[in-house]
């Protein structure tokens, strides 16, 4: 997969129990760096809402969830979400965007 291959991005794997314990952990790193750079509550309550809905859509259908992390392998990182869509062949990918930082090329 394309953006698996063009960001060195290695599987990793988590029952449910394990990725929720990790995906809180993420969270309130998420919401400690949205307050240190000025995000208001509206946008931090607004993020926690959209993160809660989306990660029980995730444990909903977990077994068709894949997992990977950065190069860095850094267990405090982001985990990238891969899935198919309904046709089974073509792949998305689920990223965090308040955990994403902006960088010039």
């Amino acid at each position: 997969i394309d953006v698996v291959h063009s960001f060195r991005l290695n599987e990793t794997s988590f029952d449910k129990k394990s990725y929720l314990g990790h995906l809180k952990q993420y969270m309130k790193k998420v919401k400690e760096s949205m307050k240190e750079k000025g995000a208001s509550d509206e946008e931090i309550k607004e993020f926690e809402t959209g993160a809660s809905a989306f990660a029980k859509k995730v444990v909903g259908s977990f077994k068709d969830w894949e997992f990977f992390t950065g190069e860095s392998m850094d267990p405090d990182g982001m985990v990238v979400l891969l899935n198919y869509r309904e046709d089974g062949t073509t792949p998305y990918v689920c990223v965090w965007k308040h955990g994403l930082s902006e960088m010039k090329v």
